[in-house]
């Protein structure tokens, strides 16, 4: 008898760890953020995703669709790493899902290290606008009264942002990389959407603070949230899916609403 509670206990205690690790990588939480900035003519609501490295939440994705499209946005902003590898079933996931949120609102996509880690991203990119996005690479985009700024993942360290910057309006720049922010504040952005950091990817409970970021090293700042350089405000998603790491601790995946407001 005792052997067999010993043996319950036991399988109880896996399923609880089990459940406990599919919700810290399944349950979907949303964020949501108000900003403020003088010149705008209306208010403007973004979802805004990233790093979803080809997983899914659901068959074809339905459960992050339907949150999305709950949310009722003006448009979607998706800042790279949508795939984790040039594999079938990667580069299957991000069409399916760009297809269906372009249903729902205009997609404005920008690409992560992993889409320019290979050739692939040139074919990639022609498949993702088939399915619906606006791809920005290096280009801008009139959106809502705002001036939407996108930059390749590649020219996010070069000057290239300098070139692109319109003179006068309100300005989005969506970019992969939130430890650049210096670089984006310089030219005068406005407000920037950034992936990348996976929110640390285990984070210590009830502090925020995430473990490791790639670009920040241990226990990077940069990893969710606003932050602020100068008049420069960033929101920073801690993202979808999962990289090099298998799997979130204490960090769920990140559908984040931005509305940015008069």
């Amino acid at each position: 008898m005792l052997f067999l509670w010993i043996c319950l206990g036991i399988f109880g205690g896996i399923a609880l760890i089990s459940l406990f690790v599919w919700l810290n990588n399944n349950l979907l939480i949303v964020k949501r953020y108000g900003l403020r900035r003088e010149g705008l003519k209306n208010e403007v609501k973004i979802v805004h995703l990233s790093d979803l490295h080809g997983k899914r939440f659901g068959y074809g994705n339905i459960r992050l669709i339907k949150k999305v499209l709950k949310e009722n946005p003006d448009f979607i902003a998706i800042t790279g790493d949508i795939i984790h590898l040039y594999r079938k079933k990667d580069c299957e996931v991000a069409l399916e899902l760009v297809n269906a949120l372009s249903q729902i609102a205009p997609v404005l996509y920008v690409s992560g290290n992993h889409e320019m880690r290979n050739k692939g991203y040139r074919q990639f990119r022609v498949e993702l606008m088939k399915a619906g996005a606006d791809v920005l690479d290096d280009c801008t985009r009139d959106m809502c009264g705002l001036t939407v700024i996108g930059l390749n993942c590649a020219s996010l360290k070069n000057e290239t942002l300098s070139k692109i910057m319109p003179e006068s309006g309100v300005t989005l720049l969506l970019a992969h990389m939130p430890h650049l922010i210096q670089n984006y504040a310089k030219y005068g952005v406005d407000f920037v959407l950034c992936g990348h950091a996976h929110g640390g990817q285990w984070r210590i409970p009830f502090t925020g603070q995430g473990i490791y970021s790639p670009g920040q090293g241990l226990f990077p700042k940069l990893t969710s949230g606003v932050h602020a350089s100068g008049k420069t405000k960033m929101v920073i998603s801690r993202g979808l899916g999962n990289s090099q790491c298998p799997l979130r601790l204490f960090n769920p995946p990140e559908i984040v609403v931005v509305k940015l407001k008069k």
